[in-house]
């Protein structure tokens, strides 16, 4: 299998993870309704799983899923200036990111792993485990803003910058 094919597997079993946490955020809502509003016998788990599922497919899908292009971008700026300053642009913005969630990641670490020590309230998940992704997400975040810094600086296209460093 080549690079690119391997990236394309990768990417459906990311979008096959986010869709299994979907449905299981969407099963566990219609459960807490008609237990709530049917039987007014509500179920305490219904609302952590949501909430766990719900974290878990944002920073999940950020990572993951979501590509550069898809992106809300305020470039109003960034389209009215020339192409060297757009590389410009690019490049400040690729490597502050990475900067800034590289100089954050230590402590976020310290943070995820001091909560091995609790619990969720009702089914119990170690919370380390449940704010785990917040770690996958800001490693892939400066792994993409390095790559995207490294693909600018060797004269790459802006444009393939983001989406390399997707693929």
């Amino acid at each position: 299998m080549t690079a690119r094919g391997t990236m394309g597997w990768l990417r459906a079993r990311a979008d096959d993870v986010a869709a299994a946490l979907l449905a299981a955020m969407f099963v566990a809502f219609l459960l807490q309704i008609v237990t709530r509003y049917v039987f007014n016998n509500p179920l305490g788990w219904t609302q952590e799983v949501c909430v766990t599922t719900w974290l878990w497919l944002v920073f999940w899908g950020s990572a993951f899923v979501v590509r550069p292009s898809d992106e809300v971008r305020l470039d109003l700026l960034y389209h009215a200036v020339s192409a060297s300053m757009q590389r410009k642009f690019a490049l400040v913005s690729a490597a502050a990111l990475a900067a800034g969630f590289a100089a954050s990641f230590p402590a976020s670490i310290d943070y995820i792993t001091f909560y091995k020590i609790k619990k969720s309230a009702v089914l119990g998940i170690r919370l380390d485990i449940v704010f785990s992704v917040y770690a996958i997400f800001a490693l892939t975040v400066i792994l993409r803003g390095v790559w995207q810094v490294v693909h600018i600086l060797r004269g790459g296209p802006i444009e393939e910058a983001a989406e390399a460093s997707d693929a």
